[in-house]
């Protein structure tokens, strides 16, 4: 297994993944009772070399409910027939769950409503007023 690249970020070695395969369940037959098909990705985030304290806060805050016990990120996959197919699935869900966790959004920056949207908002508030006045006016 090779080192997995998180760009821009940083690179996992691959003696920090821990790969384990084991039977699928599901529909397929004879071939998923006697094949090992399904792969179980771990990776300890809390004892990783590869990344900086930063990124590793950011990455046990965001995806705490994914992580168990251990501080140990695991991901199944068992798309699949086929065991190499679904390791590269399961890598790939590793890229893609760590980059989005450790992308910050942008600030929002604070912008007044324009003068033309306040005026269209009290308007149409008066209008619905006037409505509501009209139906309860029958004495």
């Amino acid at each position: 297994m090779n080192a997995l690249p998180v760009p821009p970020h940083f690179t996992i070695s691959a003696c920090e993944l821990i790969t384990q395969v084991s039977t699928s369940s599901g529909a397929g037959g004879q071939h998923v009772n006697k094949t090992s098909t399904k792969v179980t990705l771990r990776w300890n985030i809390e004892t990783s070399t590869s990344i900086k304290d930063n990124h590793r806060e950011r990455l046990l805050h965001k995806l705490a409910n994914r992580i168990n016990k251990k501080k140990e990120l695991v991901i199944h996959c068992d798309q699949t027939r086929s065991q190499h197919k679904n390791h590269q699935i399961v890598r790939e869900k590793l890229v893609s769950l760590l980059q989005q966790s450790l992308h910050k959004p942008k600030k929002r920056k604070a912008t007044r409503p324009t003068k033309a949207s306040v005026e269209r908002r009290l308007k149409s508030k008066k209008k619905r007023a006037e409505i509501k006045r009209n139906r309860s006016s029958f004495d």
